[in-house]
């Protein structure tokens, strides 16, 4: 009777751990994919069409693909600076 307690405890804190590390990776997992999709659609340094591309690949690979976007596309970004006011 123990060693069953025992193995359905040790089974409950394997979920439990599991479920401890996989949800939070899958919740952080999806916000990156997520940001990077929202950077691909407002992306100014990409064309139509390379803007397109990277959406189709980024929704078609999750994750994979939104670090594809990441380590490619993303470096394309312009972000207007701000011009130094002139007296």
């Amino acid at each position: 009777m123990l060693a069953e307690i025992n193995g359905d405890f040790a089974g409950l804190m394997l979920v439990l751990l599991v479920m401890a590390v996989v949800i939070p990776v899958a919740i952080v997992s999806f916000i990156f994919w997520i940001w990077m999709l929202v950077s691909a659609v407002k992306n100014k340094g990409l064309s139509e069409g390379e803007r397109i591309a990277w959406v189709l690949i980024i929704v078609l690979l999750h994750w994979l693909g939104a670090l594809l976007y990441l380590v490619v596309g993303f470096p394309k970004r312009k972000s207007p600076l701000p011009s130094p006011a002139r007296t």
